[in-house]
């Protein structure tokens, strides 16, 4: 109990909110969705309020405000590449609002054409898939009966002709917490002379990182889910691969000269830091990394994998329950499941409206993903999208999903096993839910509010 308070009791804003729930009294809520978007590290929101009297425009200012705030963008490139393991010789830090933005970027510099083919994994979040298929194409490594892929069928994938130009692969799963075997798939690519994407946006806030021992070669990752939920996310990459082209977002900033027949591009990273930057969404960032880095990866290890335990014994207790993805091995502490008898989005609204604990259900954003985890035919993919098309989304196959991380009290991995069992035990509880206009389950009567205690 002491190692967990030590990372959570008044570390993260919102620590000690309290929900009215359905009975009518008042409930700590329970936060297990920090896989979507964690809680903001008190460290981070202070690192923001010392900043803001500083804040200006970054670059060509002449004001005291305006030099200190460019100097601490500046700075904090090479902060953000350090955490991850670059060389700031090497590597540059660009900083778009998340992954998502990150990897789009990438994948239009990389001048990809409808010949190339990017390898990817039926793992990946639609971030590392969408933005590949706009460019390229896709050669897709598959998953076998428990949700994972071995070395052997990367390589396998990567082997096939034509040569694919990029290997695109998560470091870790958002929906089951799998971690893949990043070093020995990224040295697999490596020696066939494939560029190494990860997309670092589960990886990043659980364990350390560093690229240049893994041999990645770009990694992406978000700041809201590290403790800086003030929207910039960071794209590290090699100076070279964006030292020529022409950059995703164009407009001031980007270039060093523009009449209206000609335009004359900067260098990067400037190139690709088009219009005013998010600076105090990078000084959060910045303070994130620097948070991470030194409170020691070895207790924030040794907590999470107290929690994986936790939530791998509570599950394993409910009646009916159905457990997606791997169940062994080294794993984030996330899990996604269903209960017998009992729609995803119910489950979640019964978790939310009678325990304040917050989840997520769906397919959260990696429908092939899930789709090979619930075993749905061909047919029933059809079906499914033919159901998003007429607006009947409360057809839509899913999970319940809870996530925890180093703000996740111990305790609240037990009250989660006991709120499952009880839901288990009270199918009759469904009867105090509707579903909206949006298709999704509400109670007839109230929903969660704050309360006051």
């Amino acid at each position: 109990m002491e190692m967990t308070l030590s990372f959570t009791a008044g570390q993260y804003v919102g620590d000690d909110l309290w929900v009215s729930v359905l009975d009518g009294q008042p409930r700590q809520y329970v936060d297990l969705d920090t896989a979507a978007t964690s809680s903001a590290s008190v460290v981070v929101a202070r690192a923001v309020q010392e900043f803001l009297p500083w804040y200006a425009s970054v670059h060509r200012g002449a004001g005291i405000r305006s030099q200190l705030t460019s100097r601490r963008y500046e700075e904090a490139r090479e902060t953000v590449v350090r955490f991850v393991g670059g060389d700031p010789a090497t590597h540059t830090a660009l900083f778009p609002r998340n992954t998502t933005e990150a990897i789009n970027l990438l994948a239009f510099r990389l001048g990809l054409t409808r010949d190339d083919v990017v390898v990817t994994t039926a793992v990946e979040h639609h971030a590392n898939l969408l933005p590949w298929q706009r460019h390229a194409r896709l050669r897709v490594v598959d998953v076998d009966e428990s949700g994972t892929f071995d070395v052997a069928a990367v390589e396998a994938a990567l082997d096939q002709h034509p040569r694919p130009r990029v290997l695109a692969v998560t470091g870790g799963s958002n929906v089951t917490g799998w971690l893949p075997d990043l070093r020995a798939i990224a040295a697999a690519a490596r020696q066939r002379g494939v560029l190494v994407v990860v997309d670092g946006a589960q990886l990043v806030p659980h364990r350390p990182v560093d690229i240049t021992a893994l041999g990645i070669d770009v990694i992406a990752f978000s700041g809201h889910k590290m403790y800086a939920p003030f929207g910039a996310g960071a794209l590290v990459v090699p100076h070279a691969l964006l030292a020529a082209g022409e950059p995703f977002l164009v407009g001031g900033g980007a270039v060093k000269a523009v009449s209206f027949d000609d335009v004359v591009w900067a260098d990067g990273p400037d190139r690709d830091d088009a219009g005013s930057p998010n600076v105090v969404g990078v000084v959060a960032l910045t303070a994130a990394a620097d948070e991470l880095r030194s409170d020691g990866w070895s207790s924030v290890r040794a907590h999470e994998d107290h929690l994986v335990r936790a939530l791998d014994s509570e599950l394993r207790s409910v009646p009916g329950l159905r457990r997606l993805g791997p169940v062994t091995g080294d794993r984030l502490p996330v899990a996604a499941f269903n209960l017998e008898g009992v729609p995803h989005g119910l489950l979640a609204a019964r978790l939310a409206n009678e325990w304040a604990i917050g989840t997520r259900s769906g397919c959260f954003c990696a429908h092939p993903y899930m789709g090979r985890l619930l075993g749905l035919s061909e047919a029933e993919v059809a079906q499914f999208h033919a159901d998003v098309r007429s607006g009947a989304r409360h057809r839509l196959p899913g999970a319940v999903r809870v996530s925890a991380n180093r703000q996740t009290y111990l305790t609240d991995i037990p009250l989660l096993g006991q709120a499952l069992r009880e839901i288990a035990a009270t199918p009759q509880g469904a009867e105090e839910y509707v579903l909206d206009v949006r298709g999704e389950f509400v109670p007839r009567r109230r929903s969660l509010t704050p309360a006051v205690v």
